[in-house]
């Protein structure tokens, strides 16, 4: 899985949005370790190939930005992402994206 970010600069934790509500300690993790449905994105890649991207934030503030106050998002230690996201799918991870213009 590649990132659209260095391991050197990434924060300690990202937001993820998901695709419904998760219980959450007060920080923003996951409860238990029950599957979460992340947000995958569909991105044609450099040789025009689609791949399934998980999107991805640095902050809660980025994510609201993007993507509204409803959106529901877990917090996942940046360490554990690549485990927390095996078998989704996900190629990738596309850092902090911003909506086109016109496209809310």
């Amino acid at each position: 899985m590649t990132s659209s970010s260095s391991t050197s600069s990434a924060p300690e934790h990202l937001v993820l949005p998901t695709m419904t509500d998760v219980p959450q300690t007060p920080e923003g993790s996951p409860i238990d370790d029950s599957t979460v449905d992340v947000m995958l994105v569909p991105m044609a890649g450099n040789s025009g190939e689609e791949h399934l991207v998980a999107l991805a934030f640095s902050t809660v503030p980025r994510l609201v930005e993007a993507m509204g106050e409803q959106q529901p998002w877990v917090v996942i230690l940046t360490s554990e992402l690549e485990g927390a996201l095996r078998g989704s799918g996900a190629q990738s991870i596309l850092l902090d994206p911003r909506l086109a213009p016109g496209s809310e």
